[in-house]
């Protein structure tokens, strides 16, 4: 998939991730001359979009980000049609606990006119029997499954049918300002030695953000007016449906239950484990890391425990030993929100991979109309010293 290298490009986007190949994406289609660089491949098996199992869903407390999945599913669906694949599996969702306040869900679904019911506990029992529900719960059809490595080869695809180049094994290393003033471009190092010429970059790296921006040439700030991100190693694990239960992918909603000690979310597990089972992970239950380059890829015992003793107490569907396991990473700011800021011709992207997989097409549209100035980005994904805020 990688191109010719060449000497310098107007655009350059590091991190072949699902915001970051969206944003190629965009900058390619409306005509721009764009290199994505990837210090793996796309997905790599080491970042937050590989494998094939998002929750895709449309349930928000904030009307702003129900709002927002509306819109990145009119994006996904022209994808889906662009790339000649289906990208999101139908599998419905439901949201349940004594914090989720499915009721509250309901409430903003009902003002976006988003199909969905309002169930008691008993009611869903008796649709979901594999499923102990301690509360009422919401229910809604639209929500499914994303696809997370096949969406990013497929917009990664799209880039470069519109002429972008895709460099892959380009760690970067270090970023410099050759000349002097805004708009002067950058210099990019390779940790082989490389070099490459952007006039815009656009950095979306997920959890390799905290130790690049160590390098990048912002203004101080802008970087002291960044929020903090944090950056943990997730553990998922995946049960197989219990034997002779007849429940299998076909049967099973994504689910997220905030229980009064711990929060966690399921999903088919899709060909990540071999369509044998559920994922299941405790939401943020993973140790927190520097930056993606510290992580181990061990799974904690104690989380393996925790999250075993949920699927006993909880989702009797499962067989309760987990038949596969696996880290990831989940990259956040302290309100979720997402980032999307920068200054002199580098944009700084961080969608938050703890929720942020629906929104990539937009989120790629957005990064793109801040890189190009076409438009204004949400005021909420701005940094505080951003001059939009403080003028």
């Amino acid at each position: 998939m990688a191109g010719a290298f060449p000497d310098s490009s107007d655009y350059v986007v590091v991190g072949a991730g699902l915001a970051g190949a969206a944003t190629a994406w965009q900058l390619a289609a409306r005509g721009h001359q764009v290199t994505l660089l990837e210090r793996d491949v796309p997905a790599a098996h080491d970042g937050s979009s590989h494998g094939s199992a998002r929750i895709f869903r449309y349930a928000y407390p904030d009307p702003f980000y129900t709002r927002a999945v509306l819109e990145a599913k009119d994006l996904w669906d022209g994808l889906a049609l662009d790339a000649g694949t289906e990208l999101i599996t139908p599998f419905g969702a439901v949201d349940y606990g004594p914090t989720r306040q499915p009721a509250l869900l309901a409430g903003v679904l009902s003002g976006a006119g988003i199909e969905h019911e309002l169930l008691t506990a008993e009611e869903a029992r008796q649709r979901w029997p594999q499923i102990a529900f301690d509360t009422e719960v919401l229910w809604h059809p639209g929500a499914g499954v994303i696809d997370a490595e096949t969406s990013v080869n497929a917009m990664v695809a799209l880039a470069v049918r519109h002429g972008a180049t895709v460099l892959t094994g380009w760690s970067l290393d270090r970023v410099e300002r050759p000349g002097s003033g805004a708009g002067s471009g950058y210099r990019l190092h390779s940790a082989a030695g490389e070099t490459l010429d952007a006039g815009n970059l656009v950095i979306s790296a997920g959890g390799w953000l905290p130790r690049l921006l160590e390098s990048l040439p912002l203004p101080s700030g802008f970087l002291a007016g960044l929020p903090e991100f944090t950056v943990r190693q997730e553990q998922a694990f995946h049960f197989r449906y219990r034997e002779g239960s007849g429940f299998s992918a076909t049967t099973w909603p994504t689910f997220i239950h905030k229980a009064a000690d711990m929060q966690t979310y399921g999903l088919p597990g899709g060909r990540d484990a071999g369509f044998a089972g559920q994922k299941v992970a405790e939401y943020n239950g993973g140790p927190r890391v520097p930056s993606a380059a510290d992580q181990t890829g061990l799974v904690d015992p104690a989380n393996r425990a925790r999250v075993v003793d949920y699927v006993r107490r909880y989702l009797p569907g499962l067989d309760p030993e987990p038949y596969a396991e696996t880290t990831c990473l989940f990259t956040n700011t302290p309100t979720e929100d997402f980032l999307i800021d920068g200054a002199d011709n580098l944009t700084v992207v961080s969608p938050c991979s703890g929720h942020g997989a629906k929104f990539a097409p937009l989120i790629g549209q957005w990064a793109a109309d801040l890189a190009t100035g076409a438009a204004a980005v949400p005021d909420r994904f701005r940094s505080a010293s951003s001059p939009a805020l403080t003028t």
